[in-house]
């Protein structure tokens, strides 16, 4: 199962965006979404599938880091 990731555009090249997940920078292609840098994204198997409001990105982003830590604890 994949999952959207949100992120912030950091940076443009032709037809790629560079988006930082909080501190992790990735390539992302932009062909589904016109996007600028600063624009809060999501996404999806290294395509930029949605432009999100940053309150919405940073809720999502807290949700997912609660999520990784449930069932982690050491055998």
């Amino acid at each position: 199962m994949c999952v959207a990731i949100p992120g912030k555009v950091i940076e443009l090249e032709e037809g790629e965006a560079v988006v930082d997940f909080g501190g992790n920078r990735v390539h992302a292609l932009t062909g589904l979404t016109p996007v600028a840098i600063g624009d809060y994204v999501l996404v999806h198997a290294g395509c930029i599938i949605q432009i999100m409001q940053k309150d919405e990105a940073e809720e999502l982003a807290e949700m997912m880091q609660e999520i990784e830590g449930i069932g982690t604890s050491p055998i």
